[in-house]
């Protein structure tokens, strides 16, 4: 089984804590991104999310929304499956979107990366 709750690091140095997943899949946690649009220092934002209880044997899907909290007038939404290999270690595959704030419809095209 796939635990979802814990400390978390990406491929670009990057920080992920979640708190424990309560019994409806709800969590809580913050992310410490080394990457930020301004390309200044790392900043830890607020993360909420989701995560759907697997079929037996199966792994669990999750979502999850972090708020750049500080730095950027930016959202992104994660949507994820937690995995764990034979070796017993986990491994979370995700897909993102990331939302900047813009200033008219016109500029709508370049706000969802």
């Amino acid at each position: 089984q796939c635990q979802l709750s814990g400390l978390w690091r990406n491929e670009l140095d990057s920080l992920m804590e979640i708190s424990a997943v309560r019994d409806n899949g709800d969590f809580q946690g913050k992310y410490l991104t080394r990457v930020t649009l301004a390309g200044s220092c790392a900043h830890a934002s607020p993360l909420r999310g989701a995560q759907q209880q697997p079929g037996e044997g199966g792994w669990p899907t999750f979502a999850f929304t972090v708020r750049w909290d500080k730095f950027s007038n930016a959202t992104t939404a994660f949507a994820g499956q937690c995995f764990v290999d034979t070796g017993g270690k986990e491994t979370l595959t995700t897909m993102w979107l990331l939302r900047e704030a813009v200033g008219s419809l016109e500029e709508d095209w370049k706000a969802t990366r």
